[in-house]
């Protein structure tokens, strides 16, 4: 089989290696489809936080069952399935706390830019979904970043008529747009791509902003009710002059989401006056957890987000460093890699 490896900042490499065999409880997944992300080409450009290469790359994709070890159950041979990349122990002080993002031993499972994929138990028997018919492989594969953004979008209290900025119109800020509207909010959309605010747009974004111009602190309060700033802003980059800049979006009392991973080291500067006096909360997400992993898959079932709408064009997994780099332009918001080939 083939599988992309990670070996440090734009140094990835496609590599032969045996099909794993399943151990008790676990399943080996014939992935159909895997799809790029903005962690995938923050990885590529200057690896993860934490993570020591090498190690495989990638993390969304959906497939077919293609070997189950001793134990299993629920799956069988052939079953069209899609898997998170992540369970939680349900063990440790945050799991019993309800925190399971923050769990002390979560287990990841990177990878999904591979032809063949082996899930672990805690994987198999918490975050694994079996596709109705209906459902693609494309589809499914969206599971990991809309829960992520579910997580966000429950986490930070969304009420019916906020005015919601978005700062970063990439694949997660675009699910942001897509679910604070389904909330009932009215969103404003900032981003420097000109595509993907189209998107934002036609996701149901009420105004567009392009970052690239012009004070966009500025321009987004003078499209908030008396000019007051939004009810809560949403960073969605991981960059940490957006991050300053969605802070001062906020109007007093708002609320304020830092979603977008930054690089290791980064160092946030803001204004104590104005988070003081503006009485403004300010919050940071992590990941996802098993609950909103299941609310994702069951509103990919339902159609509220579509393939069609966030994967641009389809590459094999010989292109898989081009596919990265036209992701990292901004002209495109997701890119398909075909692994059944």
């Amino acid at each position: 089989m083939k599988k992309v490896m990670f070996y440090g900042p734009k140094d990835i490499r496609i590599e032969e290696c045996e099909i794993p065999v399943p151990g008790y409880g676990e399943i080996v997944v014939r992935n159909k489809v895997a799809l790029t992300c903005g962690t995938d080409v923050k990885t590529y450009m200057r690896g993860y936080p934490g993570d020591i290469p090498p190690y495989g790359f990638g993390h969304e994709a959906s497939g077919i069952v293609y070997a189950v070890g001793e134990g299993v159950t629920k799956y069988k041979k052939g079953d069209r399935v899609v898997c998170h990349n992540s369970a939680p122990c349900q063990k440790c002080f945050y799991c019993k706390k309800g925190l399971h993002s923050m769990c002390d031993d979560i287990l990841w499972n990177m990878g999904a830019f591979s032809q063949y994929q082996l899930i672990p138990r805690r994987i198999v028997e918490q975050n694994t979904f079996l596709l109705p018919d209906a459902m693609s492989h494309e589809t499914a594969a969206l599971m990991e970043p809309l829960s992520c953004v579910t997580y966000g979008v429950e986490s930070i209290d969304v009420q019916l008529g906020d005015t919601v900025v978005v700062n970063g119109a990439g694949p997660i800020g675009l699910m942001y747009v897509a679910l604070l509207v389904k909330k009932g909010a009215r969103v404003i959309a900032t981003d420097l791509s000109d595509v993907r605010l189209y998107m934002a747009e036609k996701l149901g974004a009420s105004e567009i902003v392009n970052a690239g111009t012009g004070d966009t602190v500025e321009k987004v309060k003078a499209l908030t009710p008396d000019q007051r700033g939004c009810d809560i802003a949403i960073e969605a980059t991981g960059y940490p002059e957006v991050w300053e800049k969605n802070i001062c979006m906020a109007r007093k009392g708002g609320r304020v989401l830092l979603f977008g991973g930054t690089k290791a080291g980064t160092r946030l500067v803001a204004d104590a006056n104005l988070v003081h006096y503006s009485q403004l909360t300010i919050m940071g997400l992590y990941h996802t957890t098993p609950r909103y992993t299941m609310a994702a898959f069951d509103m990919l079932k339902e159609g509220v987000i579509r393939a069609e709408d966030f994967i641009s064009e389809s590459y094999s997994l010989r292109e898989i460093e081009t596919a990265i780099l036209e992701h990292s332009r901004g002209q495109c918001i997701k890119n398909k890699i075909i692994l059944d080939e």
